[in-house]
């Protein structure tokens, strides 16, 4: 089941609630035993029940390649100690006005692409976490790189009105094919709609076939 067209909470947009490495998933609290199987099964990783920030908006805050993760400050300790049950990665708390990394962060196994209103010494600190190169860069001129794009060690699918000169760098840091696309029936905002590792895609259930068709290409899931 390479891709699995799912609801969190009734919500299509997914991405907002949850995202995959290479070897776990992570989806907030209530949601029901036979989805997060289907999740399981469709990604194969284990995945963690748990909220951030005392919220269910995992995926707004969150980063994660198979390396490290990157949190926010507010994140509370014992939020933190269940994410590092999952295995001995990495796990670095960013000291940083900008809390919603997951919308400002892009990145995979090979590099990440940090939005460009994070500091320098944030950009270090997201390297030494991740143990990647980080450039810092924009999609459609806009920083916010990590809503607009979606990386896999396999590929990136993006915002269709990224830059020639965007996409470039992004290819050259990922060292992946970019692709560009929508999901969930029009959005331009992939991230929203989609949790995705090597292995598998879940995305939003309006996302219709020609979308389909692009994902499986873009990320190499078939």
């Amino acid at each position: 089941m390479p891709i699995l067209l799912s609801d969190i909470f009734g919500n299509p947009n997914i991405g907002i609630y949850g995202l995959s490495n290479e070897n776990f998933a992570i989806v907030p609290k209530g949601m029901s035993k036979s989805k997060i199987k289907r999740i399981s099964d469709c990604l194969k990783v284990n995945v963690l029940e748990t909220n951030l920030v005392d919220s269910r908006l995992i995926g707004i805050f969150l980063v994660a390649n198979t390396k490290g993760m990157i949190l926010p400050y507010i994140a509370q300790e014992n939020e933190i100690e269940a994410i590092k049950s999952l295995s001995d990665i990495n796990i670095g708390v960013l000291q940083d006005k900008n809390t919603a990394l997951g919308n400002m962060i892009l990145a995979n196994d090979n590099g990440a692409i940090a939005s460009s209103i994070l500091s320098n010494r944030t950009i270090r600190k997201i390297s030494d976490v991740l143990d990647v190169e980080v450039i810092k860069g924009k999609i459609s001129n806009l920083p916010y790189v990590g809503s607009m794009a979606l990386a896999t060690n396999e590929g990136v699918l993006t915002h269709p009105y990224i830059a020639d000169s965007e996409k470039k760098i992004i290819s050259e840091v990922l060292k992946v094919e970019v692709t560009i696309g929508t999901i969930n029936n029009g959005s331009r905002f992939i991230r929203s709609g989609l949790i995705a590792n090597s292995k598998g895609a879940v995305v939003g259930y309006p996302t219709v076939g020609k979308e389909l068709m692009i994902l499986t290409r873009a990320i190499k899931v078939y």
